[in-house]
Parts: structure tokens; sequence; C-alpha cells
């Protein structure tokens, strides 16, 4: 795409007639798509980032200067200090290692990340510093952006300063932040809406097909029965063993459980032999799930996720508990501000059968489950129409009043 599309770009705004007569008033560009950037500046239109992830994980990012000064990464961004995460004990995990927040200020301490969960080390070790080079590169030509629209709520942890005029400082970089979320993906109603029993089900929004004939099986399980899996659409495997054992797990639990699965190799032959007719009533496997409408139903009482922000805002929306198994990119934060922070689900650190079972348990059974149910509560009242709300949509007009005036000037709206 950086190869291709900037002289496209390049083209349409330079042939697009002036603004006075109807032309460009505003670029918004994905962050990551920052080519973009240089060519806005060139054609004198003013440039603005979308964010469609975390604030925290733009945080961390933006970060990068404070932690190669800290020495917690190398200039390759490769961690210098790790933790051990899969020991599968959730009280080991701290150790005598390096966390992120030692000393640093630009995510909560509470959330006792490791430089092991930084956005950027997904893949092997080639894999993580071609990625840090991209987020180098990316940082460097944001400084060109008036401003950045994130796809979250304002006030992602109560009491933490990250409200909407927040300006956020890293090295030279200067943004206006003006949170917008949660966007929404559909236009069906969240669990609870009093319409729900008359509005059609949402059109599939994924590029990946969904099987519908999951939709009449999860109708006929009980209220909050039903675990639903899902680890998004470009997760890679989690590996053959944690398959089988991920299975086995679900399997015990006795529940009925929803498991989208992909129907490819590498997800599918760490399946038990014979595994779909040891669970027939009870297990639902399908490629796909159209994850809305599941997540909306009554009948679904946990979500096991990799933590994906869209699937985390999913789960907000619906009022969802969570058991979180976050594989790589951002779902560390994520996870991290879900069980630390909100307290709406906790972390699966192995997907050993017993674990699973277990954790399970906690997240769908007795006081913890029920404390859990009541914090994803609150948030999807706060998020969905409390101040979050309200802010948000004051962000958003602020940033159209801004393009109206034409004064989108740099850090300022």
């Amino acid at each position: 795409m950086e190869h291709r599309m900037p002289a496209n770009l390049e083209e349409m705004l330079t042939t697009t007639t002036t603004r006075r007569r109807g032309g460009v008033a505003c670029l918004i560009a994905d962050v990551l798509a920052s080519w973009a950037v240089p060519i806005a500046a060139r054609c004198g239109v003013p440039a603005v980032g979308f964010w469609p992830a975390m604030l925290a994980t733009y945080r961390a990012v933006a970060a990068i200067p404070e932690l190669l000064d800290k020495g917690l990464i190398s200039d390759s961004g490769i961690p210098i200090w790790t933790e051990r995460l899969n020991n599968g004990d959730e009280q080991k995990v701290n150790g005598d290692h390096r966390q992120i927040g030692d000393g640093l200020h630009f995510l909560p301490a509470e959330l006792e990340l490791s430089t092991a969960e930084l956005p950027w080390l997904v893949g092997n070790a080639a894999c993580q510093k071609s990625r840090f080079t991209v987020w180098l590169r990316t940082m460097e030509r944001a400084k060109g952006l008036r401003a950045i629209l994130v796809n979250t709520f304002p006030g992602e942890v109560v009491g933490h300063d990250d409200s909407g005029s927040e300006h956020l400082h890293a090295a030279t970089v200067l943004h206006q932040i003006l949170q917008v979320g949660p966007l929404p993906t559909d236009g069906g109603g969240t669990k609870g809406d009093l319409l729900l029993r008359d509005s059609p089900r949402s059109k599939n929004p994924s590029m990946w097909q969904a099987d519908e004939t999951c939709m009449e099986w999860i109708d006929q399980q009980r209220e909050r029965s039903v675990i639903y899996v899902s680890f998004g659409s470009w997760v890679p495997s989690i590996g053959r063993d944690a398959i089988n054992e991920l299975a086995l797990g679900l399997e015990a639990t006795g529940r009925p459980f929803l498991w989208a699965l992909k129907d490819e190799p590498s997800w599918r032959e760490g399946l038990p032999s014979q595994y779909a007719a040891a669970v027939a009533g009870r297990g639902k496997i399908v490629g796909w799930a159209p994850q809305e409408d599941v997540l909306r139903h009554e009948a679904v009482g946990c979500y096991l996720t990799h933590c994906g922000w869209n699937s985390t805002l999913e789960a907000i929306q619906h009022g969802v508990r969570l058991l979180c198994y976050p594989v790589s990119g951002d779902q560390f934060i994520n996870c991290a501000y879900i069980v630390k922070m909100w307290g709406t689900g906790i972390r699966l650190w192995s997907p050993k059968r017993g674990v699973v079972e277990d954790c399970v348990k906690r997240v769908m059974e007795g006081e913890e489950g029920r404390r859990m149910q009541d914090k994803v509560d609150e948030l999807r009242q706060r998020v969905m129409t409390g101040e979050a709300r309200c802010a948000a949509k004051r962000n958003l007009d602020s940033f159209v009043d801004g393009i109206m005036r034409d004064d989108l000037v740099l850090g300022k709206l």
C-alpha cells in the first residue's frame, strides 16, 4: 500500500478544487497509514489520524523514546527485561522482573504489564524488529497530525486523566486526543433493549462468512448459560496442543458452548478425535459466528476471548463477562484493563483443561461471577448511556466544528 497508494492520493488531493469551492477540508487517515500525512501536508490539507484501538495502546507506542531512555527495550524494540508469562501461575508473574510501570507514567502502574507484552512484539524476533521499525516511522510521521480520533470511551480508567481535552506528550509529539467511541459496528440493539425482540439480526460486517445456524442453536439455550469462544479474525493459531487442551477443558465444564473455530488445518487439527460427536447437543463449532448477534443474545454468559479491542468493546456494549486469553499485539494491554482496572473478567493463564474448567466456573458461578457481572453492567451503563457517552459526543462535535470553522490548528480544536 505504501508503495502504490501515495501517488494516487496526491493526485486526488491536488486535482480537487480549492476548499472555498467545495474541495477537501480534512483528510482522516488510519494512524498506521502514516504515508498519507506528508502527502496531505504537501497539498495543504489538514490531516487527522484515526486510532481504532485503546488510547492506552497509543500511549505505549508513543512512549517508545521513554522506553529506550529507561533501558527497557533495545534500539530494535526487543525487551531487555522480560517476565515469564507462560508458567500458568498468576501469582508468580511479577517476580523480580522489570515491569513497564516501573518509573514510567504513560500507563497506570496497577496494570502490572511487562516489557514482554508491548504491542509490536508479534511473531518471531525478525518480525518484531520489522514491526518496531514501522512504528518508529509511523510515530515520526504522526507528528504532522492535527488531532487523533480514538475509538475508545473517555475515562478508560475512572480517576485516571485521559479526558478528551488531554494533550499527549512523547518526545516532540503533541496531539489533541479526542475519544469518540465506541463507534457502532452495526445498527442492532444491545442486550436488554426494549426493542430487541422485534429488531432484525445485524448484517455480518466481517470479511468471514458467518454460519447463521449457530443462532438457531443458541436460541434453544438457557439464559446466561453459554460459553462463547472466539479468537478473532486475524490471530494466528494458538497451537495444536493448546487447542486440544482447550477443547477438553470446554467439554469438562459441562456447559453449553459455541466455538468460532476457523475451518483451517492450523486450528482444527488440534481437536480431539471424534470431538464433535462427543460434545454433540452441548457444543456447537462453527467456522465463524455473527459475533454481535451472539454477544447480545441473553443465553451468553461468558466470552472466552483473545481480547482484541473490537471484541472487548462489543462485550462491554452487550454486558458480557470475559475470560481473557491474549495472544499478541495490543491484546495484553486490553486484557490488563479488563482484569486489573475494570474487573469485568479474569485472565486464563494456561489453556490446560483443568485451568479452563476452573476459570469458567469462576466467571460464571458464585460471588466472584456476580461481582464481575455487576462491574460489566456498571461499565456498560457508563460507556453506552452515561457521562462517557456524552463526552464522546462532545468530542466529535468539537472536531466537526473545527472542520467547519477551518480551524484545525495543530494541538487545538
